[in-house]
C-alpha cells in the first residue's frame, strides 16, 4: 500500500484527485493540506510514501515545502504538480530533491503509474515537461548510467522515441498523435521494445525508461 498526502490550495483540486486515487486498491490517502507549512507538519505526524505537491500556494509555496521535505524526511518522495507557467520552479524543486512533475490535468492511468515509478525511486516527467525540465537542471541530478539493458541499441530511433513518450505517461492514442503514426503502429513498437527489452508491461518499460532518461532524449536519434 502506497500512503500519499496531497497537497494543494484549492480543495476542489484535492477532492478531485482523491476521488480518483481512491478507486485504486494499492493507493491510501493518509492526509490533505493547503499549503506547504502545513505538509511539512502532514509529514512529520502521518509519514506519507509520495507527496503530491502543487507548487503555486499561500503561506509556502511547493518549492519551499519541498526543499524543507527532503531535508528532513529523505524516504519521502515529492511528485510536484505544476502547469506550463511553472517552468522557473521547476529547476528549483527537482534541484530540491523533487522526484518528479506531472500536470494538473494527467489522467488517472498516467497520475497512478507516476506514484507508483516516484514510489520505487524513479524520476518521472509528464509530457511536455521532459523537454523544459533537461535544459534546465544541473546533469548531476539526472541518472546518468553508462550501460543500458541488453536489446536498448537494437531500438530503432522511432522505438526509442516511442519508449521515450512512454517514460511521460503518454497513451497510445498521444504517441500515435505525437509522431503521426496510427495506434496499431504504436502497439506494433510498445510490442517489439517489450521483447527486445525483455520487459513485461509498459509500467516497466516507463520504469526503465525513466532510468535512461539522458539515453532517451531525442537528440540522441538525430
Amino acid at each position: 500500500m502506497i500512503h500519499l498526502l496531497l497537497v494543494d490550495d484549492q480543495i476542489i483540486i484535492r477532492q478531485g484527485i482523491k476521488s480518483l486515487l481512491e478507486s485504486k486498491p494499492d493507493f491510501q490517502i493518509v492526509g490533505e493540506a493547503e499549503n506547504g507549512e502545513k505538509a511539512i507538519i502532514q509529514v512529520e505526524t502521518l509519514k506519507p510514501d509520495v507527496v503530491l505537491m502543487d507548487i503555486r500556494m499561500p503561506v509556502m509555496d511547493g518549492v519551499a515545502a519541498t526543499q524543507a521535505i527532503c531535508q528532513r524526511f529523505p524516504d519521502v518522495k515529492v511528485l510536484v504538480l505544476t502547469t506550463f507557467d511553472d517552468d522557473e520552479y521547476v529547476s528549483q524543486a527537482m534541484q530540491f530533491g523533487a522526484r518528479g512533475y506531472l500536470l494538473k490535468d494527467t489522467p488517472i492511468e498516467p497520475l497512478a503509474n507516476a506514484i507508483r515509478s516516484v514510489y520505487q525511486g524513479y524520476t518521472q516527467l509528464g509530457p511536455g515537461l521532459f523537454e523544459k525540465v533537461l535544459p534546465l537542471v544541473p546533469n548531476t541530478t539526472i541518472p546518468q548510467i553508462p550501460t543500458p539493458l541488453p536489446g536498448f541499441t537494437e531500438l530503432t530511433p522511432r522505438e526509442k522515441e516511442v519508449l521515450r513518450l512512454i517514460a511521460v505517461g503518454a497513451s497510445n492514442r498521444e504517441i500515435a498523435e505525437s509522431l503521426y503514426i496510427t495506434e496499431r503502429t504504436v502497439k506494433n513498437h510498445v510490442t517489439n521494445i517489450l521483447s527486445r527489452l525483455n520487459l513485461r508491461d509498459r509500467t516497466q518499460a516507463a520504469i526503465f525508461a525513466n532510468s535512461f532518461l539522458s539515453l532517451l532524449h531525442p537528440s540522441q536519434d538525430s
